[in-house]
């Protein structure tokens, strides 16, 4: 039985600013859910977001207050005995809150796996890998900062393939700068994300430029508004097309790959609604021969580890992942960090997360911000009242 649920919002900075098309991040705010059982287990789950709500519906503060507001006490008051049985109970009872749900499912699986003894992995159907290789956002913004950061990632065995963020500039600019570092890195591959800056004949005009210049994905150019106009351009386009934001839950994805309106999916474990829900977007994909992208919503170490146990069973994951959240933050919350190395990420093999969380780390920060905000706070009152 759930003994208790502690919902903490964990701010750390970022290495240099990434900059998307929507917003700049110079720090992360992870959204931290910890669950305690009567019987002496612990789980962790994250539901971090990119960008707060330039990005998606949800952001970290209505997270958090809509699992200590709803979330926490049907769980408590219900006392579901299986993971199963409290995500039934919390989709008959509360409607959306994806990144929230996979939270609460993720610390849940955690103690499941812990419980019997077995990774997250094999509570999912089993892996079939244990390297998941590893892309890097260059997101600099500058051609030859993001040019020399890639060659050091290179030299260091880390990644080998690179996504950039594109959209905010024009096409012309964007391109340049895209090209240039497709050339200067000839035997990557090269990403190009746009999380869905352009208007549809932007697009082709845009895409047809990448896709002479070598660029190797395309990923969400459009508005996910628009599923019809991203099959156009995957009918146009010899350069595969990948869905992103368009691709949400279990029912979303399967109108997507019944109407062939991508390429490629890219799959994360917080947009699905949970873990199992990414796994059946990934067997949906499958079947439908869509290939696979291991996507991130740039979350830290446990976020990480559970997209890891996720993309662990895929079939096929041609695409790669994108795991590379906890190497753009400034700080560990692990005891043990996670094990990157010959570009790419090892999956944990311990039981539940296969990870070790610094609690007292985790609680100091969530604290710190606490009193970050009171502080804001009463810096408006005083600015209200002068």
């Amino acid at each position: 039985m759930i003994r208790s649920i502690q919902t903490l919002l964990v701010p750390i900075p970022t290495i240099r600013e990434h900059k998307l098309a929507c917003t700049v991040m110079r720090e992360q705010l992870m959204v931290l859910v910890h669950i305690q059982t009567n019987d002496g287990y612990e789980g962790w789950g994250e539901a971090t977001t990119i960008g707060g709500l330039s990005y998606a519906e949800e952001s970290p503060h209505s997270i958090k207050t809509n699992i200590d507001t709803y979330f926490t006490p049907l769980l408590i008051k219900e006392r579901p005995t299986s993971t199963a049985q409290a995500m039934h109970l919390l989709n008959k009872n509360i409607n959306g809150n994806r990144f929230a749900k996979c939270a609460i499912e993720t610390a849940l699986l955690d103690i499941e796996g812990k419980r019997l003894g077995v990774p997250i992995s094999e509570l999912l159907g089993g892996r079939v890998r244990d390297q998941l290789e590893v892309a890097w956002t260059l997101a600099s913004g500058n051609t030859d900062t993001d040019i020399i950061e890639a060659k050091q990632v290179i030299e260091a065995k880390r990644h080998r393939i690179f996504k950039l963020k594109i959209g905010s500039r024009s096409i012309a600019k964007d391109v340049e700068h895209v090209i240039a570092i497709k050339q200067a890195l000839p035997d990557c591959r090269i990403t190009v994300d746009l999380n869905q800056a352009w208007t549809e004949l932007d697009a082709m005009k845009g895409i047809k430029l990448l896709q002479d210049g070598g660029v190797d994905l395309i990923e969400q150019p459009i508005s996910m508004r628009n599923p019809a106009g991203l099959k156009r351009l995957k009918q146009h386009f010899d350069v595969a097309i990948m869905a992103d934001e368009i691709v949400q839950d279990p029912q979303n994805a399967f109108y997507l790959a019944a109407n062939h309106c991508a390429d490629v999916f890219a799959v994360k474990i917080n947009q699905a609604g949970g873990l199992k829900n990414a796994c059946l977007i990934g067997q949906m994909a499958h079947l439908a021969g869509i290939e696979l992208y291991g996507g991130t919503m740039l979350e830290g170490p446990i976020g990480t580890a559970a997209s890891a146990h996720v993309f662990s069973t895929y079939p096929s994951i041609n695409f790669d992942t994108e795991l590379f959240g906890p190497l753009l933050l400034t700080d560990d919350i692990l005891t043990k960090p996670l094990d990157y190395n010959n570009f790419g990420l090892t999956v944990p093999t311990g039981p539940g997360l296969g990870i070790e969380v610094n609690t007292d780390k985790v609680y100091d920060y969530a604290e710190r911000n606490l009193s970050r905000a009171s502080a804001n706070k009463n810096n408006l009152k005083i600015n209200m009242n002068a």
